[in-house]
């Protein structure tokens, strides 16, 4: 009997070890990508309560618009770096799942073939009213882009003060994985910064990012102070003696 390559596949990784990773804005910034917490505290010379919460769309969506239509162009500009790479190549090795907080498709452009957008997708639109709405969007969106429901559409992600909807399925993700990893992120933006309190205690840990955040109470964890591209060179060395 001739079992397919999907079959195939599903054998291999179940003989592999569940391997979560948590990627926050600082893996992206070495494609060029700025995060809201630059040093003058102003995103894109925007500050975020007038561009990345409920209150500004409904006081001047435009201005919301124009905003991600040019993050948009500069994710659309920007190219995967080593430290994704890195990431999609460990798939040969593990089971990898992906959680990340950015809105980019680096990780996808970069091989990666399980990645979880907790605070939505920049490449995707949705209704104002109804984020079941939604749809891709490699231009701009512009005021009077209408969805089937009649509404405005806006950018297809998770706002300030908005909930965040995929924690559910992230959460026990974590749970089951038996590594993981944090890259990137300061882990004080929630509920994302929780999610490594729902790992196991025994699993190892390991975090990745030029200043390494507060872990309270974090055991087997093993902090690599370094930018993601360096990090994830020596993180596939302590991978290899576990």
């Amino acid at each position: 009997m001739v079992q397919s390559n999907e079959s195939l596949n599903r054998m291999n990784l179940s003989n592999m070890k569940k391997l979560v990773v948590l990627t926050g804005a600082g893996i992206s910034a070495e494609s060029g990508l700025k995060t809201f917490r630059d040093s003058d505290g102003l995103w894109e010379g925007h500050d975020i309560r007038d561009v990345a919460t409920p209150g500004a769309w409904t006081k001047d969506p435009a201005l919301v618009l124009g905003f991600y239509n040019m993050r948009r162009q500069n994710v659309l500009a920007a190219e995967p770096n080593a430290a994704h790479y890195g990431l999609a190549e460990l798939e040969k090795r593990f089971d990898v799942q992906i959680i990340t907080q950015n809105v980019d498709d680096l990780h996808e452009r970069a091989g990666s073939t399980k990645v979880m957008h907790l605070h939505g997708e920049i490449l995707k639109m949705r209704s104002e009213k109804n984020e079941q709405i939604i749809k891709p969007i490699h231009g701009d969106i512009m005021i009077g882009d209408l969805a089937p429901d009649g509404f405005q559409y806006r950018p297809a992600i998770v706002w300030f003060e908005e909930l965040v909807p995929m924690m559910e399925l992230a959460v026990p993700l974590v749970a089951e994985a038996e590594i993981f990893v944090v890259i990137g992120t300061s882990l004080v933006v929630y509920p994302a910064a929780g999610l490594i309190n729902y790992t196991s205690r025994g699993i190892p840990k390991f975090i990745i990012d030029k200043t390494i955040p507060y872990t309270l109470g974090q055991r087997n964890l093993t902090a690599i102070e370094k930018p993601a591209t360096e990090g994830i060179v020596e993180l596939n060395k302590l991978l290899d003696s576990l």
